[in-house]
């Protein structure tokens, strides 16, 4: 799950995604494209918004996405364009980039629509963000549990 700063909307996802998968048969894990929150713990609204729902993000701690993330993991799914394209310059080659995936693709086919950065707003953008990538991650959960 990649972000642009890992505290807000990729957090989320892998907390969310974590929720709803057996974790001794999978690894999931977040990062951000920029190193501004190297270390960091998830924003406070997001910890509180995934708190709600019964997910616990709390532990979590900011990384930079790196080239070694397409060795560790098969499906690399970012929150939007930005992200994307960030990540794709890192591919080394056509294998990395078919493993980068647009979340939202997961309920919205072939649409590359933005999960919303909810940083600069209140509460409320991180409950939409959050309702978002809920319905994204199950369509997730379901694929990988085939």
């Amino acid at each position: 799950m990649v972000c642009l700063g890992n505290i807000c909307r990729s957090p989320l996802a892998e907390g969310i995604l974590k929720s709803k998968l057996p974790i001794n048969q999978f690894i999931i894990d977040s990062a951000g494209t920029g190193n501004y929150h190297v270390g960091d713990p998830p924003d406070l609204r997001s910890i509180k918004v995934a708190k709600k729902y019964g997910v616990n993000i709390s532990n979590q701690k900011g990384r930079q996405f790196s080239e070694t993330d397409f060795d560790t993991f098969d499906y690399i799914y970012v929150m939007d364009d930005s992200n994307y394209e960030n990540v794709i310059k890192l591919a080394r080659n056509e294998q990395d980039i078919q493993k980068v995936r647009m979340i939202l693709n997961e309920i919205y086919p072939k649409q590359n629509y933005n999960v919303p950065d909810p940083y600069t707003g209140g509460i409320q953008g991180f409950e939409s963000t959050f309702k978002m990538l809920d319905e994204a991650c199950e369509e997730i959960a379901k694929k990988l549990l085939k």
